[in-house]
C-alpha cells in the first residue's frame, strides 16, 4: 500500500513517515541513493536534516544524491535544522540566515521546504528570529517553519513576533520514551509518571494544529534501543505477539503505535538499512486497536492510573 499521507499543520501533504538523515553522511554515494530511492518507492516524501548532522556532510551527500536519482525538487519536502553551534545555541538573526544559505548550497536547492529552530536559546531575542524569518520567507529561500524540542511558552514567545506559523515542533518520543504521555494520564497524582516536565506539550501542539515530529522513535531513555534489548523482554514479546497479528515484521509495531495517536504524530525514521526502511514503512499498513495501544504502553514499564 504504501506510506500513508498526513497533512502537517493541516497544510502541507507529507507522508505520515519521515526518513532522518543525520547518519547518511557516512555512506558513499550509491549507498546514499539506493536508501532515498527506496524511501521514495516505499511513499516518503519528506527528508529530515540539521546543518550539524555530519558537520554538513549528511546535507552535501544529499544534495549529491537529487541529481544521482534524478529526483524532481517539487516532489519531495526538504527540511533542515539550524541553531546548534558547538557549546551554544545561537538563534541569532545573522546566524539563522548564514546557516540557511550554508545548507541551501549544500543540499544544492533554491529553497528549504521546512526550518527548524533546533533546541531552544536562552538567550533568544524573538523579535531577531522574526527578522530572519521574513526575510527568508520573502525571499523564497524558506516556505514553511517550525521548532524542535520546544516547550508550549518557548512557541508562545516566538509565536508572539513572528508573522509565520510555527507547524512543527520535533521532540523525542518512542515506546520507551513516553513523558508527554504519562503526565497527560497521571494528573492530580502524586507518582512519578504525574511529572509534567514539558508544559503539556502534547495537547498544547494538538491545539495549536502544531505537528510534532517523533525523533529517536526506537531509542528508550536511558537504555538505547529497545528493540531486541533484553532489558525490555516484556515489551519485545508484545511488539513479536502483535507483528504476528498484524503479518507485518516488528520493526513495524513501535511506529504503527506512535500513528496510532489521533495527534497525527510524524515519525522521524534514521535507519540506512534499506530492507529495515521497508519494515518500518509497512507500520502504515497497521491500524492497532485502541486496546492494543495500550497494551504496549503497559508492556514498555508504564503503569495506568
Amino acid at each position: 500500500m504504501g506510506v500513508k499521507i498526513i497533512k502537517i499543520a493541516n497544510e502541507i501533504a507529507a507522508s505520515e513517515i519521515s526518513l532522518g538523515c543525520m547518519r547518511i553522511w557516512s555512506m558513499g554515494l550509491k549507498d546514499a541513493s539506493k536508501l532515498i530511492d527506496t524511501a521514495l518507492e516505499e511513499g516518503i516524501n519528506f527528508f529530515d536534516h540539521a546543518d550539524i548532522y555530519g558537520s554538513g556532510k549528511s546535507e552535501e551527500l544529499f544534495g549529491d544524491v537529487l541529481k544521482e536519482v534524478g529526483i524532481e525538487r517539487e516532489n519531495i519536502y526538504i527540511q533542515t535544522k539550524c541553531g546548534i553551534r558547538r557549546g551554544l545555541y545561537d538563534f541569532s538573526k545573522s546566524h539563522i540566515l548564514e546557516s540557511v544559505d550554508a545548507s541551501l548550497k549544500r543540499l544544492k536547492t533554491d529553497y528549504i521546504d521546512v526550518l527548524l529552530l533546533h533546541r531552544p536559546d536562552t538567550l533568544v531575542e524573538p523579535e531577531e528570529v522574526a527578522e530572519a524569518f521574513s526575510i527568508l520567507h520573502s525571499t523564497g529561500k524558506v516556505r514553511n517553519f517550525g521548532v524542535s524540542n520546544h516547550n508550549p511558552m518557548q512557541i508562545e514567545l516566538l509565536s508572539k513576533y513572528v508573522n509565520q506559523p510555527i507547524m512543527i515542533n520535533q521532540l523525542q518520543l518512542s515506546l520507551a520514551h513516553t513523558g508527554m504521555i504519562d503526565a497527560g494520564l497521571h494528573v492530580n497524582m502524586r507518582v512519578d509518571g504525574s511529572i509534567d516536565r514539558d508544559g503539556s506539550i502534547l495537547d498544547y501542539c494538538r491545539l495549536k494544529n502544531i505537528t510534532i515530529q517523533a525523533w529517536s522513535p526506537f531509542q528508550s531513555t536511558f537504555d538505547g534501543v529497545f528493540l531486541d534489548n533484553p532489558k525490555f523482554e516484556m515489551l519485545n514479546k508484545k511488539i513479536d505477539e502483535f507483528a504476528k497479528k498484524y503479518n507485518v515484521p516488528k520493526e513495524a509495531i513501535p511506529i504503527a503505535w506512535i500513528l496510532r495517536h489521533p495527534a497525527r504524530i510524524q515519525p522521524i525514521v534514521g535507519t540506512t538499512n534499506v530492507n529495515r526502511l521497508k519494515e518500518i514503512c509497512r507500520a502504515s499498513d497497521v491500524n492497532l486497536t485502541r486496546e492494543d495501544w495500550y497494551e504496549l504502553y503497559r508492556a514498555a514499564g508504564n503503569e495506568i492510573p
